[in-house]
């Protein structure tokens, strides 16, 4: 496989130190470019990250002494880089607008920002459940102007646990409704419990715009593309509620759901255990060996115990049985910075390069 030179845009961030762990000794990508904003730039990493570096292991040496540039002199990245992941902290239209500038200058941009996701010909992807979406990449270089240049966002981190858990499911017995409780954990929030005390034995029954993701983005990734455009999945409605939880890492969800067909247990399981995908068959460096790990034990998936299942990249689902409204009732976990944002784009752009888009 080609080594790609690759950007990190927000590297000082909580998503983009998790990009600068994981890109550390990848074996298709490497790091040649550090972009944040503008009072970090001109600093090393190590200074413009000093004080807040989030992770667990330290920074990566290959990085530490590495200048930061600032994100918005794109001319001065241009030469360095094939492609950049993209994770900041701005307002939707602002991040829209430099994503799009990327784009135009020939920089494909994998984004962990939501503000793309909402357009039609930007594919949205969970590499396991809709590699097919990249197709739409063409529809979106002409609408740029560009050769190179394009858009690709991973989904929102809450839907990462209960949507490939339905996923398999609602290709073989029709899904038709879905009610979703998702208990998340902080660092969804971009914040660690130094910095938040006031989660420490709290629960918070809000968190901004996710329900509306929750409910929206599976429709997109369950879609299909026609005429330039992915349209969302009509078949299925989905109903949320989303809590912030006192955990630091993991995305818990309590999952109700209904099908055209209603399967047994032993079926569900079945499907489960087996379920393989492209992702797996491309054999992509992030991708896990076994994507979705069901739990007997009636206290699993816990987030403290599982959510590293597989690098982080896989899902544990537990708690599989019949329920009194819906068909079946079952509680997942993934973690949320690995398979729920920068894990999940870089095994994203994977996917890309393994396709001949980068």
């Amino acid at each position: 496989m080609k080594q790609y030179r690759v950007g990190i845009v927000g590297a000082t961030g909580m998503v983009g130190q998790r990009f600068a762990t994981l890109l550390d000794n990848h074996p298709w990508f490497h790091v040649t470019a550090l972009l944040a904003s503008a009072s970090s730039a001109g600093k090393t990493y190590q200074e413009a990250v000093s004080g807040r570096w989030a992770m667990q292991t330290p920074i990566p040496s290959s990085m530490e002494n590495m200048t930061v540039l600032d994100a918005s002199d794109i001319a001065a990245v241009k030469d360095q880089v094939d492609f950049v992941f993209c994770a900041v902290n701005m307002p939707k239209d602002q991040i829209k607008a430099l994503e799009e500038a990327y784009a135009k200058a020939e920089i494909p941009v994998i984004s962990n920002n939501s503000a793309n996701r909402g357009e039609s010909d930007v594919p949205m992807i969970i590499p396991e459940l809709n590699a097919d979406h990249t197709a739409i990449i063409e529809s979106q270089r002409k609408r740029l102007g560009t050769q190179k240049g394009f858009i690709a966002v991973k989904s929102n981190c809450s839907i990462q646990s209960y949507v490939p858990a339905l996923h398999p499911l609602k290709e073989k017995f029709g899904l038709t409704k879905v009610l979703a409780c998702t208990y998340q954990a902080i660092s969804g929030a971009g914040k660690t419990f130094e910095r938040w005390p006031e989660m420490v034995d709290n629960v918070i029954p809000y968190i901004g715009g996710e329900e509306e993701k929750s409910e929206q983005e599976p429709l997109k990734i369950w879609g299909h593309i026609e005429n330039g455009q992915i349209v969302s999945a009509q078949d299925v409605s989905i109903t949320t509620q989303c809590l912030r939880v006192p955990v630091s890492d993991g995305h818990t969800a309590a999952v109700f759901a209904s099908f055209k067909q209603k399967p047994s247990i032993e079926e569900i399981k079945d499907i489960w255990a087996h379920f393989t995908t492209s992702a797996q068959a491309l054999a992509l460096p992030s991708a896990p060996k076994q994507f979705i790990h069901y739990f007997e034990e009636p206290d699993r998936p816990q987030a403290k115990l599982d959510r590293d299942l597989e690098g982080g990249m896989a899902i544990s689902v537990g708690r599989l049985r019949p329920d009194s409204q819906y068909d079946i009732k079952f509680v997942c976990l993934s973690h949320n910075t690995l398979r729920g944002a920068a894990g999940g784009a870089v095994e994203l752009a994977e996917l890309l390069a393994a396709q001949g888009y980068l």
